[in-house]
């Protein structure tokens, strides 16, 4: 097995197609071009395609440029049906991008409809890992993000490892297809507990009289604190660069909240979770 070192070493000739270029997918596509990798990104907005051009990310207009030459195919999409687009349709992954391309899926999907990507990738002869994110905006930005992987072997894992390296700084193995999606849902559901309570606590901390910024480093410090209160406080101004202190502005939506707890619920009733 290659050392951590000397697969740093060969990113530089890595080729990646990247595909959905949003709040998240666009600054993780920075990292890697920044990093050394060769990067072609498609999305729908045609003002971020001239965006991305500026940040050494090749433009292309459609899925089957972005996944045609490349080593490695990177998804960063809203839902489901959009991964199932994408892969399945006559200009997409699986008909056009060639035998071995890994696809490196950081969208949080269905952790069954994942484990069917994986089945059907095989059978051509390309690796698919689920490989949802956690860290934000901000993470995303600053290339800390952590990635939870599922994959069918420790070789899929590795290889997948290369391009998560050149955008995170936590990657897991959590087991095989699936079940970085399942970790990631899991996640999700205590995060959104987690930012309900904590804007909630501000909230009513601040009407009663208490320095807002105050709060937060007790808080930080206290049994409350949470990734909601340090890195992410839902207070303008209390964390600089947060979407809070940026009008709320490109940031996580709730309509992706909303549906990313939609799917745990999903996930509670096909096991038989109470």
């Amino acid at each position: 097995m290659l050392s951590r070192q000397v697969i740093r070493a060969f990113s530089s000739s890595h080729k990646v197609g990247f595909i959905g270029m949003g709040n998240m997918g666009f600054p993780m596509a920075q990292n890697l071009a920044s990093k050394g990798f060769e990067v072609k990104g498609f999305d729908l907005s045609e003002k971020t395609l001239a965006k991305a051009e500026e940040m050494g990310i090749k433009p292309v207009q459609s899925v089957k440029e972005a996944v045609t030459e490349v080593d490695y195919i990177v998804t960063s999409l809203p839902r489901t049906s959009d991964v199932e687009q994408i892969l399945h349709s006559s200009d997409g992954i699986f008909e056009n991008a060639a035998e071995n391309t890994c696809i490196v899926d950081t969208s949080t999907i269905s952790p069954i409809a994942a484990k069917e990507f994986s089945q059907s990738a095989q059978k051509i002869k390309m690796q698919y890992c689920d490989s949802p994110m956690s860290g934000g905006v901000v993470g995303a930005r600053n290339g800390t993000l952590t990635f939870m992987v599922g994959a069918s072997s420790n070789e899929d894992f590795e290889k997948a490892k290369i391009v998560l390296e050149g955008m995170g700084k936590k990657i897991f193995h959590c087991g095989g297809p699936g079940t970085g999606e399942t970790a990631k849902i899991a996640n999700n559901l205590i995060l959104g507990i987690q930012m309900i309570a904590s804007a909630e606590g501000m909230v009513l901390g601040e009407k009663l009289g208490i320095d807002p910024k105050v709060l937060m480093e007790i808080l930080a410090v206290s049994t409350a604190s949470n990734w909601c209160i340090t890195a992410n406080n839902p207070r303008p101004g209390n964390i600089e660069g947060s979407p809070a202190s940026k009008n709320y502005d490109g940031g996580f939506q709730v309509g992706l909240m909303r549906k990313d707890l939609a799917l745990s619920l999903e996930c509670a009733s096909a096991v038989g979770a109470q």
